[in-house]
């Protein structure tokens, strides 16, 4: 992997430069600090090619670090998950794995000292009074009627609550700050609440669970972060994020830097909608197709090359916008272009009888797999009387701007001979089912000696070799460019996300490899999803068309 592929200048790179101009630090650290409470999205890939790269820049570190503070949304499945993508994407976290939860015992102490500090209390309000309290945009909060404990009672409070003392909402931690701040967040904060649940890394240890704006900005201290990155929905955290940091007794004090949150278009980023989309069984699972999580757009046929392309060429900046899901449908064409082989499938097939070529003819045709890519190899293509051509190749009559086969005129077969559709075969409905042809045999890699011209080329495959095949046809999963914006997201869903084709491929993807992508001409590139042996079929999951179809 080219390293420079997934990092371009921004103003993330311009901070760091000056950082290291100026002296205040040597030795980039970056991390990339998922919860693991849901599968990874394309708008994490942004993160961890920022991250990752910079590290990759400035022959730095950047860690893997679980910020894992909530036990009841998270689990292993998801960790494993987050490890595998990161690893697949093609980077490589600094040292072990980290974990939030490895430093509880730490931020305990932390949390002690604030208190020891008249910094933090424990407030006994229920969570709608801590609310209410709080005030809103246009109006300050007031003081909890806890707030003025002495140290003593709130150490033992405090320690109360780690042992168990109190019912789950009954308690809390508090930090003291300010309650008519501007920054609503400000105004006294909970840093730590109970929880009786076990969690995945420390089991049954710990019944209170340090809340994510006071672990995170310790953690990247503890691990002597030098950057801490996340997007602009948490700027307004950012004066919690020092105020914690400048009230303990810790010596590294990273920066915390925000930059937008990547938007595509026809899609949700939050992770509550996601998982809604999951429970509810609106989706297969995380893995779905039709999901831009990292899994879903793998088994979609995505490769990690174009997914860091897509993440270079939208950029870093501080402005929110929605991304066309057209830029990252062309990166994937880009990448499938140059190095997806190429094959033949019918989607809807339709029987061509060749009447001029007896019923047992064969002839192996040798093709080349990719048309530019000599090192690619070749693949052996048997002609036989008998083919299927797809259902919208043919018609009865047609005017000139179809370049198909049309009753009584040539088109060429791909890599193969010019036929010609003499008459058809119907049944009792009126529909179609066979076509009766004549081929030219003297027109294999060549146009006819008389110079005649044929109306285009189709593609084909041979009925008595053909591996049955089901076409997983994805589109959109929603019907408007922002669901975002509607009252229920889920009124926006598209109800023709998914179109399920039966037909057939050339026999030698029997040998295909789970997750490998062809590119089935004049139709699409197509991902093997999964190979049933018992009933010798190939399943196959639409990557994206050969044209861009978002064009508004």
């Amino acid at each position: 992997m080219n390293k420079m592929e997934y990092y371009t200048n921004n103003f993330i790179y311009q901070i760091i430069d000056k950082d290291l101009m100026n002296g205040r630090i040597k030795n980039i650290r970056t991390r990339f600090p998922p919860e693991p409470n849901g599968y990874l999205h394309i708008g994490h890939a942004k993160s961890i090619c920022l991250n990752f790269g910079i590290a990759a820049k400035y022959q730095g570190q950047c860690n893997l670090r679980f910020d894992d503070t909530d036990p009841v949304k998270e689990n292993n499945e998801f960790i494993d998950s987050i490890k595998y993508d990161v690893q697949w994407l093609g980077f490589k976290w600094s040292g072990n794995i980290r974990y939030s939860s490895d430093y509880f015992e730490k931020l305990f102490n932390y949390a002690v000292e604030l208190i020891y500090n008249k910094l933090a209390y424990v407030d006994e309000l229920s969570t709608e009074k801590i609310r209410e309290y709080r005030g809103t945009l246009t109006e300050l909060g007031k003081n909890s009627p806890y707030r003025e404990r002495s140290v003593k009672e709130n150490l033992i409070l405090f320690q109360k609550m780690r042992d168990g003392g109190f019912e789950q909402g009954k308690a809390c931690l508090r930090a003291k700050i300010d309650m008519s701040s501007n920054f609503i967040i400000m105004r006294d904060p909970v840093l730590y609440r109970i929880k009786y649940i076990e969690h995945h890394q420390t089991g049954n240890k710990w019944c209170i669970y340090p809340m994510y704006d006071f672990t995170h900005c310790i953690s990247d201290a503890i691990e002597k972060i030098t950057h801490s990155l996340c997007t602009l929905e948490f700027q307004n955290n950012r004066p919690l994020y020092d105020w914690i940091l400048n009230n303990i007794s810790i010596s590294d004090n990273p920066r915390q830097y925000e930059f937008s949150r990547l938007n595509l278009e026809y899609f949700v980023m939050s992770k509550r909608k996601l998982t809604k989309l999951v429970n509810e069984k609106i989706v297969e699972g995380w893995d779905d197709p039709r999901m831009l999580t990292i899994s879903g757009l793998r088994r979609r046929g995505y490769t990690a090359t174009s997914i860091r392309d897509f993440c270079s060429r939208i950029g870093v900046t501080k402005q929110d916008n929605i991304i066309e899901m057209s830029l990252l449908e062309s990166c994937i064409r880009d990448d499938l272009n140059k190095n997806a082989p190429r094959a033949m499938a019918i989607l809807d097939p339709l029987t061509v009888i060749i009447e001029n070529l007896p019923e047992n003819y064969e002839e192996i045709l040798k093709v080349k797999n990719h048309p530019n890519k000599p090192e690619m190899g070749m693949r052996e293509l048997p002609f036989n009387q008998k083919i299927w051509i797809d259902r919208n190749d043919f018609r009865e009559q047609s005017d000139n701007q179809y370049k198909r086969l049309v009753l009584k005129q040539e088109v060429r077969l791909r890599n193969a001979y010019i036929i010609r559709a003499e008459r058809v075969l119907k049944n009792n409905l009126g529909k179609i089912i066979c076509v009766y042809c004549s081929c030219d045999m003297n027109t294999l890699g060549k146009n006819p000696s008389d110079g005649r011209k044929v109306r285009g080329v189709i593609h084909w495959v041979s009925a008595f070799y053909a591996l049955s095949a089901e076409f997983r046809l994805y589109d959109r999963l929603f019907n408007v460019p922002d669901p975002n914006k509607a009252k229920d997201f889920l009124s926006t869903i598209n109800s023709n996300s998914l179109l399920i084709k039966q037909g057939v491929v050339e026999q030698q993807l029997s040998q295909a490899k789970i997750m490998s992508t062809y590119q089935f001409e004049r139709i699409g590139y197509f991902c093997v999803d999964h190979i049933d042996l018992k009933k010798a079929k190939i399943v196959l999951n639409r990557t994206v068309t050969l044209r861009d179809n978002w064009q508004k």
